[in-house]
């Protein structure tokens, strides 16, 4: 496959009659380009040619697996399209590299599919939920954005609505954000489905195993596939059902190009084939909402009666009773009096307490004890860090250098104070403050699973919140400055989302499960917390987008490179009429920079803002661009994104 964008485009060549019958649309083979051998697939077999030159011979068909479908190269092409990005860098994601010894072992002999009964009942607790499971069981094409109530075990819903599918006849697709997702979702369908019909892909399994699993899903062994976002281009024989699971997570936008996220080609891919689709999630991101709004999705909600049945009570703290109601008995723990008290009912009802700290780590971030400057490395101007308690000095999170004498460069100082405090440190107060619970932490390298049915306190990070067997009994959700407080365009949505996710896992109000959070109780995502309305917060953020032209309001696409090379890219592009070109703006250091640019350059960016109906023309018009500038080697390389994740 030739990743370069002049070269994405199929090129004919003749096939030898020893290698006809294996050398089939679909199957990978070797070609001779430019006097080299190169890796690619057949695409199609014709009588003819456009080629007015000679024509090259076939040099070998690799497999007689037909490892490329027509729908995955379909929904390839399309996402090349949607993307800006070539064919070849979105084949590198469809298709994994081979496995030879794997390919030639004979398939396992499966039993037929037995169905089971499967109890769906749990739906009838959402608006149209009945519904919904019957135009599964029908086979029709209903689409939904569902919003999980608090305390609901998502993954056993989601393994219910697969069953039904898989019963219909029909293969279903699930995506979630990280292996953590996969196990709970993959054990939850075990119970629903037969086990010999259910693969889990992840990036964690090694070449063979996965590969395994991916030819069990290409020779039609599995039903129901589940897996992190590169298994949403797995494929699954007649697709009747795509699932995707907390769109708003990040680890769903692919960092390779050409950048797609795994919501957007769940959708495509839906969409082409005419299958169903649930979005689901306890939050809801504005690019959900927009499929709600346009129609193409319909509401998955719970009467609002349902809903205080199964949401703990949230109370919000705002900053002023944060400094007048601290507890005198626990100045270290950073908590207010309110928020102690919450966790001391929790803990001696026997239940554990959950700490949500948006930061890992010890001390993340210092600054001047004197002048509140922030201290930064001297080499890269990144910021320092102190990695646990017995530190011998700093160390910088950019590049990793240690700086054992600290001293502030505006005022001179060797002192210094903690500007966030991270989830080791704010566990060592909580062992202070309550000196005869258990302290447990989970983040970074050291994730724990789940937690027993006693008292304990458990500090996490956001996403790796551990499971509690029978829910938190309190919640606690701090620095909120921290996580609202970004300058990024989804900093609100993303903070809702992690404090719901957090919130879901804490019992019931009447079971006395309540959520605490320090924040300001005038700001919407907390009024949005305490409502329990992420169907409202999503409402207003999309409204809020529409009015300042940004995603999903409008398609956007964003040009990282050196600055001589972004502005040819530009004036070689004919873009759309309706195109307005917004910057360009520097990079800040430590920024991700585009591959081929060289350290010593400058990274400026240029967004290109189009309104909705123009995606694909503005989409195509950057890629013929690429290919262009690609042709004739004049700069370095510019990196495409339409409609990044962060704008800044």
């Amino acid at each position: 496959m030739l990743t370069v964008p002049h070269l994405d485009r199929e090129f004919d060549y003749l096939v030898a009659q020893d290698q006809s019958d294996d050398a089939q649309p679909g199957v990978r083979v070797r070609v001779r380009f430019h006097g080299r051998l190169v890796d690619a697939f057949i695409l199609e077999r014709r009588s003819d040619t456009d080629h007015v030159g000679k024509l090259g011979w076939l040099e070998k068909v690799v497999s007689a697996e037909a490892v490329l479908t027509h729908d995955v190269r379909r929904l390839t092409d399309a996402v090349a399209a949607r993307y800006a990005g070539t064919r070849a860098d979105v084949l590198r994601l469809a298709v994994p590299p081979r496995h030879a010894t794997v390919e030639k072992q004979p398939p396992p002999h499966l039993e037929p599919l037995l169905a089971r009964p499967v109890d769906a009942s749990a739906w009838s607790a959402y608006t149209g939920g009945t519904q919904f499971v019957a135009a599964l069981g029908d086979g029709r094409a209903a689409r939904a954005v569902w919003q999980a109530l608090p305390g609901e075990s998502w993954a056993r819903r989601i393994a219910e609505v697969a069953a039904v599918t898989v019963t219909s006849g029909r293969g279903v697709l699930a995506v979630v954000p990280d292996q953590r997702d996969v196990d709970a979702l993959h054990a939850a369908a075990v119970d629903t489905v037969d086990e010999s019909r259910v693969v889990a892909l992840a990036a964690g399994l090694g070449p063979a195993e996965r590969y395994r699993r991916w030819l069990a899903v290409l020779r039609g062994q599995a039903r129901l596939v589940i897996g992190t976002r590169s298994a949403v281009f797995a494929p699954v024989a007649d697709l009747g059902l795509v699932v995707l699971w907390d769109d708003g997570d990040d680890s769903l936008a692919e960092p390779r190009a050409p950048y797609p996220h795994a919501r957007e080609v769940a959708m495509l891919r839906a969409h082409q084939v005419r299958c169903a689709a649930l979005l689901g999630g306890y939050a809801r991101t504005a690019e959900a909402q927009a499929l709600v709004r346009s129609g193409w999705a319909h509401d998955l909600t719970a009467p609002r009666q349902g809903l205080r049945t199964r949401a703990p009570r949230v109370v919000a703290l705002e900053d002023s009773a944060y400094a007048q109601e601290r507890d005198p008995a626990a100045r270290t723990a950073r908590l207010p009096s309110v928020a102690l008290d919450a966790a001391r009912t929790a803990l001696t009802a026997g239940a554990p307490v959950l700490v949500q700290v948006p930061r890992r780590g010890y001390v993340p971030a210092l600054a001047c004890a004197r002048c509140r400057t922030v201290v930064r490395c001297r080499h890269c101007t990144g910021p320092l860090s102190l990695p646990d308690r017995d530190a011998h000095g700093a160390v910088c999170r950019w590049c990793g250098r240690q700086d054992p004498a600290l001293r502030c460069a505006r005022c001179g100082s060797d002192a210094v104070r903690a500007v966030i405090v991270g989830a080791r440190r704010t566990a060592e107060e909580l062992g202070r403050a309550f000196p005869g619970a258990t302290v447990i932490t989970s983040g970074g390298d050291s994730v724990v699973p789940t937690v027993a049915h006693r008292p304990a306190v458990v500090v996490a990070t956001p996403g790796v919140e551990p499971i509690a067997d029978g829910g938190y009994g309190a919640a606690l959700l701090l620095d909120a400055w921290a996580l609202l407080g970004r300058q990024d365009l989804r900093a609100a949505e993303d903070t809702l989302r992690r404090w719901m996710s957090a919130a879901a896992l804490v019992r019931s109000r009447a079971d006395g499960g309540v959520v605490v959070v320090v924040a300001e109780t005038a700001i919407p995502t907390v009024q949005a917390l305490i409502r329990w309305d992420p169907v409202g917060h999503a409402e207003a953020e999309l409204d809020a987008r529409a009015e300042v032209g940004l995603p999903p309001a409008v398609h956007l696409a964003a040009l990282d490179g050196a600055p001589a090379a972004v502005t040819a890219l530009l004036a070689a592009a004919d873009l759309p009429p309706d195109a307005e070109p917004i910057g360009p703006v520097e990079l800040p250091i430590g920024a991700r920079r585009p591959p081929g640019v060289p350290a010593e350059l400058p990274v400026s960016r240029m967004l290109v803002r189009v309104p909705r109906t123009g995606g694909l023309e503005l989409a195509s018009a950057l890629r013929r661009a690429t290919a262009v500038a690609s042709a004739r080697h004049d700069h370095e390389p510019v990196r495409v994104q339409i409609d990044p994740l962060h704008i800044g």
